[in-house]
């Protein structure tokens, strides 16, 4: 187990931060990993798997890979199932689930083409172990194997991390449509706000929802391991050492940040739903960093910077703003009451919800008065908005200064960069491209391919 070939899967898009962001959490050198599509390969030990689960914020899973072979058709399959030696992982007591992606397979059902593979587990069990063999369970299975096809090649890993890596093990409170956190952690990447060596500039979500953008900063602040509030499947395989595994959750126990009580906070977060504040806050409780981020009601289109960034050399904004189905957190439109006390209680106004938001013509008004309200109070703040509305700045009438693609699930977006300074956009020519230059950092037909990839 010293030497394991793993692939870390990633949404599209996140493959350049993903990459570092191994390179940070295990200390190897460049050449040990490879940027693929969909996901970063790299060959270590499984303790380092380990490590991976535990800090990872943007990969989704830590995945062996068991076998590469060619095959034809199912039968190939099969066989290439049963060479792998399964009872080194895990024993006829767990159970099991094989789930199957596909890139142009020549395959007819794929159903049955992982019918197949589970087949060749349990028949090789049944070989090895006297007649046992492991039961199936859908639901909450002890060992997930995946296996992907292209048009002639079969990858077969085993799943160390169980459930997906963006379940942290805090959130029990959530609206109706939360941001995914490995996806709020990528949008953090991408702003350049966390810098290990650097003063942190203030940071803040004004359409905060459950918390989730705000929650994975003061995490990251604070040094706070991404799944240590968690449980891993890689603790039920047979090659698991509990003394190893206590050894790299005491060393990040070790190297998180204590905060001091007189330390004011950097990292703010507000949402007009005061339901959605009450979430937040029990969320952030349960990550351990409630004493780090202040929370408040408020509407998005009336609330005023939380802190004073002229002696801090200027603030980050990072959102999701309102898109797509609920419209119940974010801002209230035109003509509607501006009292947010008062709002909760009016069924017929008008909203627009942090989370998401229909494209209508409400919804553009919202951008417009949205961008007028951050011209005129936010001077010195950058504002990183995701949004799938690639005209988003023209409703915003502001010119983006950088343009990131990202995949929100099966959604494609854009994470935008506004440069705010008194009664206008600017750009900070330091650190972006030119204004002028809408091209995508990549490009977005490539990662409309990488979708397919995503395990």
């Amino acid at each position: 187990m010293n030497q394991l070939q793993l692939f870390l899967p990633c949404a599209a898009g996140v493959e350049d931060y993903l990459a570092p962001e191994v390179l940070r959490i295990t200390g190897l050198p460049p050449g040990c990993i490879t940027k693929q599509r969909g996901g970063v390969a790299v060959r270590t030990s499984l303790a380092q798997a380990m490590l991976l689960n535990l800090h990872s914020r943007l990969a989704q899973r830590v995945l062996v890979l068991l076998s590469y072979t060619e095959y034809r058709g199912e039968q190939d399959l099969y066989r290439a199932a049963s060479e792998v030696a399964w009872e080194r992982w895990f024993t006829p007591r767990e159970s099991i689930k094989v789930e199957i992606t596909a890139q142009h397979s020549p395959l007819t059902s794929l159903n049955f083409a992982a019918l197949k593979i589970k087949d060749a587990v349990c028949d090789r069990f049944r070989a090895v172990a006297h007649g046992v063999r492991p039961d199936v369970n859908t639901q909450w299975p002890d060992v997930r194997i995946y296996a992907h096809l292209t048009t002639d090649t079969c990858s077969l890993y085993i799943d160390t991390s169980g459930e997906p890596l963006f379940k942290r093990g805090w959130r029990e409170d959530k609206g109706d449509a939360p941001l995914k956190e490995t996806l709020a952690a990528a949008m953090l990447a991408a702003s350049g706000w966390f810098d290990g060596d650097a003063d942190l500039l203030p940071l803040y979500d004004p359409c905060c929802g459950s918390g989730t953008i705000v929650i994975e900063a003061a995490q990251m602040a604070c040094n706070i391991a991404a799944g240590s509030r968690r449980r891993f499947a890689f603790e039920k395989y047979v090659p698991f050492q509990k003394q190893v595994w206590d050894s790299i959750k005491k060393e990040a126990l070790d190297a998180e940040v204590v905060r001091s009580p007189e330390q004011k906070p950097i990292i703010f977060g507000s949402d007009v739903a005061h339901r959605m504040v009450d979430f937040a806050q029990r969320n952030a409780a349960r990550a351990g960093v409630a004493d780090v981020i202040e929370f408040r009601g408020g509407d998005a289109l009336q609330r005023l910077p939380p802190i004073d960034v002229s002696t801090t050399g200027g603030g980050v904004m990072v959102l999701n703003p309102p898109y797509g189905e609920r419209i119940d957190v974010g801002g209230v439109a035109k003509g509607a009451p501006r009292d947010a006390g008062s709002f909760e209680d009016e069924p017929n106004v008008p909203r627009f919800g942090a989370r998401e938001l229909p494209h209508t013509e409400g919804a553009g008004e919202f951008f417009n008065q949205l961008a007028s309200h951050w011209k005129k109070n936010y001077s010195g703040w950058t504002a990183w908005v995701l949004t799938p509305d690639l005209k988003l700045p023209g409703k915003m009438r502001l010119k983006e200064s950088r343009r990131v693609p990202m995949w929100n699930g099966p959604i494609e977006c854009r994470l935008f960069r506004f440069d705010m300074v008194a009664g206008k956009m600017g750009s900070d020519h330091r650190d972006v491209k030119s204004a002028s230059d809408h091209r995508d950092v990549k490009s977005g037909s490539d990662h409309r391919e990488q979708s397919d990839r995503v395990l």
